[in-house]
């Protein structure tokens, strides 16, 4: 009955077929425009989702591996199970569509990992495919399709088209290819491994986003000599709403006609190849390369080479560095180059960049013009300023990293003061200060540390240094905490962190003062009220009852006035006890109490040059003093204090004899002096008297 109804379909698809031929509409045949000679004998399918080609293909492999498979369905798939190969490197989420569009279980994908030893890391091994090819065969399963990328969705690395093509001809597989490469194939000058693709069963070619327009249909073009079983695949259809899903892509191509269409194809690959030249003269820039010929997609990253550096930025294993320093290591790089990607799509927007997380090296950015450019408008220029600002953040980004472990060293060994590691934060660290009620188990949120980090930002933010001070939750927990920002010049990390420290601290007591200070004066009024309340009942009892009474009490008091001396307290804050304002009113002096002492500060002073702005390091050198100065500054400040009087000079005058009535002092003696150095050079003193005054 299947091979019947087969027959039948194939009677019904000639027919159409013959029709087709005699009105001159003909869909198969060599592919008309850039890809004419490259691609012979193919047919065309228009779909909307880029990845619905793709399960079509599934489909037509499958109805041309099992034949019974119109009849017997899924019986006869539970008793050889298909295998569907995809590469490690290829789109996420592309072998769960097939899966979901074919009704297939997940074991029927294979996932093939990319070389680990020689060759490019994004690029299928095809030996372990071969391998896994044949266990596969061995365990009963049927190995039907294998989807190969000219161009990784990630770095556009090409597969070993030639190799694969002639393993999936020994052992009966569908190759299909599909990427951002296949562009090239329109140009004059294409890659080896590029133009192997041309003798894949299927590809599919994404033009709306290579050429800028919006709108137009993905295209898979596959070769298939059976109509009917194209037709049960989905792949023809005798509707004619889905024969005009390719008008708007054939209109497009006649207005951009052929040379329109290879000239967006080579300014984009133009653009990568001048920004691939540029970048390898940038130091601490590394390009992830294949062919400089054939891909049109760029993919770089900032490294630096520091002692006990990530091996992996090296590419040579280091057995003896611990992997959470390797970690470590890793998530600083990949925190700068996402802050560098960040940076650059603001401030070349036309650049079109995406910054991206690989497995092996970590954050990258991404430039491929060919799916931006069209869009975009990327012009040449568009690529020499992005150049430009990568290095011009070139300094800040290797400043940064390299006192990010000179700034963890001095947190930890500041008292008071706990490190955070947070991989997202690209700038010199994080520190959290631990006051004295802190539980340091817990990891909720702390109101009294998040009052003192507030207080401590706002204190920071009034230096105005050069650094960015941000406050914000801990990395896995709710306590707050002070992110310090990129650094663009030599930074004194150990005034920094004393700063931070001593400031802190001092919030710490001043809150703690206040609040008991608070406590101190409630207790007080509460003394105060009970002192008043005695005094008042005391007062009754010497007057006495008839002094109480309204009329009585005021012809008693004319009579034999009482003598009561006026009692009131007052509450000293810096003793914290209650006084009797009888002194006062008796002297008419108000008691001053005892002195408060001054609190200790333990900010640190440091001596900076005019203009010079805080957590600087002091430069000892031709930058630091005057061109025409042959005297350090120290040396100025020396000779200044012995000239205005100092400690020796008081000595000198105390030991010193009385002089005889009508004999000169010194004094005079130097002041006669003065007057006639004075008289004779009243030019040259006026200089050294303005520079004194001026270092004064």
């Amino acid at each position: 009955m299947g091979k019947n109804l087969k027959e039948a379909v194939k009677m019904l698809e000639d027919s159409q077929r013959r029709t087709e031929e005699e009105n001159g509409k003909k869909i198969s045949g060599d592919i008309p425009g850039p890809l004419q000679g490259r691609y012979e004998n193919g047919c065309a399918y228009f779909h909307e989702e880029e990845r619905e080609g793709l399960a079509k293909i599934c489909r037509l492999a499958i109805h041309s591996r099992y034949e019974d498979f119109v009849v017997d369905g899924f019986n006869v798939l539970y008793n050889k199970k298909p295998v569907i190969y995809l590469s490690a490197a290829a789109r996420p989420g592309l072998g769960q569509y097939l899966c979901n569009q074919l009704g297939l279980p997940f074991p029927c994908l294979c996932r093939v990992p990319c070389n680990t030893m020689f060759g490019s890391q994004h690029q299928m091994d095809v030996a372990f495919l071969e391998k896994l090819i044949k266990d596969d065969i061995e365990r009963g399963k049927l190995p039907l399709l294998l989807v190969a990328n000219a161009g990784t969705a990630a770095v556009g690395h090409t597969d070993k088209m030639g190799r694969l093509k002639e393993l999936c001809e020994q052992y009966g597989i569908w190759l299909h290819v599909e990427g951002v490469n296949l562009a090239t194939l329109a140009l004059g000058y294409v890659s080896s491994s590029v133009l192997a693709a041309t003798k894949c069963d299927s590809m599919t070619l994404t033009p709306g986003p290579w050429l800028g327009l919006p709108a137009v249909p993905a295209v898979t073009l596959y070769k298939h000599d059976d109509p009917a079983l194209t037709l049960v695949a989905g792949l023809t259809s005798n509707k004619p709403a889905d024969k005009l899903r390719a008008l708007p892509l054939w209109l497009s191509l006649q207005y951009l006609g052929l040379d329109g269409i290879v000239e967006r194809i080579k300014h984009a690959c133009q653009l990568s190849q001048r920004l691939q030249e540029s970048l390898k003269k940038v130091n601490h820039i590394k390009i992830l390369v294949e062919d400089e010929l054939s891909s049109p997609v760029v993919v770089f990253r900032f490294f630096q080479e520091l002692p006990g550096s990530d091996p992996v930025l090296k590419g040579v294993p280091v057995p003896n560095m611990a992997p959470s320093a390797v970690g470590r290591e890793r998530h600083s790089c990949d925190a700068l180059n996402r802050w560098l990607g960040e940076q650059l799509k603001q401030l070349v927007p036309a650049s079109g960049l995406t910054v991206m997380d690989l497995e092996v090296e970590g954050v990258c950015i991404r430039f491929s013009p060919l799916m931006t450019a069209a869009v975009l408008g990327t012009r040449g220029e568009d690529v020499d300023q992005l150049v430009a600002c990568i290095q011009s953040k070139l300094p800040v980004l290797s400043c940064t990293l390299q006192l990010r472990e000179e700034f963890k060293q001095e947190v930890t060994a500041a008292a008071g003061l706990l490190h955070v590691d947070d991989p997202n934060w690209p700038g010199i660290g994080v520190v959290r200060y631990e006051h004295a009620n802190d539980d340091k188990s817990s990891l909720k949120l702390d109101p009294e540390g998040e009052k003192i980090h507030a207080g401590l930002l706002k204190k920071l933010n009034e230096l105005e240094s050069d650094l960015t001070f941000k406050m914000g939750p801990e990395y896995k927990s709710m306590k707050s905490c002070i992110y310090i920002g990129m650094a663009s010049d030599d930074v004194d990390i150990s005034e920094l962190v004393e700063t931070i420290a001593v400031t802190a601290r001092e919030i710490e007591e001043n809150s703690r003062l206040l609040e008991n200070m608070t406590e101190v004066v409630r207790k007080g009024i509460q003394e105060a009220q009970v002192q008043l309340q005695k005094a008042n009942e005391e007062r009754l009892l010497e007057e006495g009852v008839l002094r109480q009474i309204p009329v009585v009490g005021s012809v008693l008091n004319w009579f034999s006035p009482v003598q009561a001396s006026q009692k009131g307290r007052t509450f000293n804050l810096t003793a914290g006890s209650l006084e009797s304002t009888e002194h006062t009113y008796v002297y008419k002096v108000q008691g001053t109490g005892v002195t408060p002492p001054q609190t200790p500060s333990g900010t640190r002073t440091k001596q900076r040059l005019p203009g010079q702005k805080p957590f600087k390091r002091s430069l000892r050198g031709s930058d630091a003093l005057s061109e025409t100065s042959s005297v350090s500054h120290i040396e100025d400040l020396e000779k200044m204090e012995h000239l205005t009087g100092g400690p020796e000079q008081d000595v000198l005058e105390t030991s010193s004899p009385e002089p005889h009535p009508g004999a000169p002092t010194l004094q005079d003696t130097e002041q006669t002096g003065a007057l006639q150095n004075g008289a004779q050079r009243p030019e040259d003193d006026r200089p050294q008297v303005e520079e004194l005054e001026s270092l004064r």
